[in-house]
């Protein structure tokens, strides 16, 4: 046919025994049973001619059975284990859906993902998937977009593997994906581990959400909590925004709009400090010295590029130093957006200060795997089973191995 190639194959005649009751079968010639098969250049289709037995035993309630071959395909199955597990490798590294895979294989999505789904099953149930596991990520992402009351809950708690390699760094991997957004969830999950996972985590990172550091502090007692740098800094980025608006009502009375002196400069606020190009900071200095009031918003801009640099600091002990004064002075600021940033750093004050003793651990690697799998939810278009969800988002962000 043109652009399929088909293969015809058979196993050598040897005896067989009937699967029920062990006597020696009498051949009843064989059947022709069409595979899908790893597609080349081309699609391959194999011709199996299957052999068939008849069981002479009148005592066995079984009168035929036929020739299975494990190897080369699952019973009742249409698509080779071969083509199977090049499937699996397609959806792990290639960004591949399973539609597209059925379009290669000349079959359809059920098809291809009844064959997939059971070898992911026995993937996702092996527990030494989670061993060697000394740092751990938590995040919160959303699955999906309609009605809580047709699909369930919105979010799900993801936790991720940050352990690093004898290299110093992070490979980050999925490790599961549980229904809710709560300490109650991620509580649970960790209760599932068993106790020898716990007791093997050193460092928990976490974003600024309480639900999830009373679960590390309750589960995993050994375990050092540290705060997310990107979202501490980000913190500090957004109390700037609402200082800047703030003044901007306060001395203008409406939003900002084009040629306002601090709408001009919102994104410069956002930058580092060190970034800044001259023209960027001459567009500061003329920004802040426009009026008297401005001068609130440049202090809260010191502010935050204080707390950034903590982070930047090549030194440790030095950036120790910035974040604690940073959290000793913060919250006596007259600025009230930057005096409760303050009071939030003082109630997270170990967490924060936790990354500049953990060798800069952070909840940067659980990031990365949710980028992972917001990709792969756009290219399959979303789902509608969080069954099948789970298995395909763990298989892409390195929970499975096959």
């Amino acid at each position: 046919m043109d652009g399929l190639l088909v293969v015809t194959v058979s196993s050598p005649a040897v005896p067989a025994g009937c699967p029920s009751c062990g006597v020696l079968a009498v051949g009843r010639g064989r059947r022709r049973r069409v595979l899908h098969d790893v597609p080349g250049a081309t699609r391959v289709r194999l011709i199996w001619r299957q052999r068939v037995w008849r069981c002479d035993d009148p005592d066995c309630m079984r009168r035929t059975f036929v020739e299975q071959v494990p190897t080369l395909v699952a019973a009742r199955g249409s698509i080779t284990m071969r083509a199977v597990t090049w499937a699996i490798g397609q959806l792990r590294r290639e960004h591949a859906t399973i539609a597209g895979l059925a379009r290669q294989l000349g079959t359809s999505w059920k098809t291809v993902w009844r064959a997939v789904e059971p070898e992911l099953v026995k993937l996702a149930a092996d527990e030494s998937r989670f061993e060697n596991v000394t740092t751990l990520g938590v995040d919160e992402h959303i699955w999906h977009h309609v009605d809580s009351r047709k699909r369930g809950p919105k979010e799900l708690t993801g936790m991720v593997d940050l352990t690093r390699d004898e290299h110093g760094r992070t490979r980050a991997r999925l490790l599961d994906l549980v229904p809710g957004r709560s300490g109650k969830a991620y509580a649970a999950w960790l209760d599932e581990r068993g106790d020898a996972f716990r007791n093997n985590v050193k460092v928990a990172a976490l974003d600024p959400f309480a639900g999830y550091k009373t679960a590390i502090d309750d589960k995993l007692e050994d375990a050092v909590a540290v705060l997310d740098a990107f979202h501490v800094v980000k913190l500090g980025t957004a109390a700037v925004d609402e200082v800047r608006r703030r003044v901007q009502q306060d001395t203008l009375g409406h939003r900002g709009r084009k040629g306002d002196p601090l709408y001009g400069i919102q994104t410069i606020l956002r930058a580092g400090a060190e970034n800044l190009t001259e023209k960027q900071r001459a567009r500061l200095v003329a920004a802040i010295e426009a009026a008297p009031a401005h001068d609130e918003v440049f202090v809260a801009w010191q502010c935050a590029q204080q707390l950034r640099s903590a982070y930047h600091q090549k030194d440790l002990a030095e950036g120790r130093k910035i974040a604690e004064k940073v959290v000793e002075s913060f919250h006596t600021c007259p600025i009230p957006e930057i005096a409760r940033l303050g009071r939030t750093l003082r109630r997270w004050s170990d967490a924060f200060l936790a990354y500049f003793t953990t060798n800069r651990s952070s909840n940067g690697g659980t990031e990365a795997v949710n980028g992972i799998i917001e990709l792969h939810r756009r290219l399959a278009r979303g789902y509608r089973n969080r069954h099948n969800y789970r298995l395909r988002m763990l298989l892409a962000a390195g929970g499975l191995t096959p």
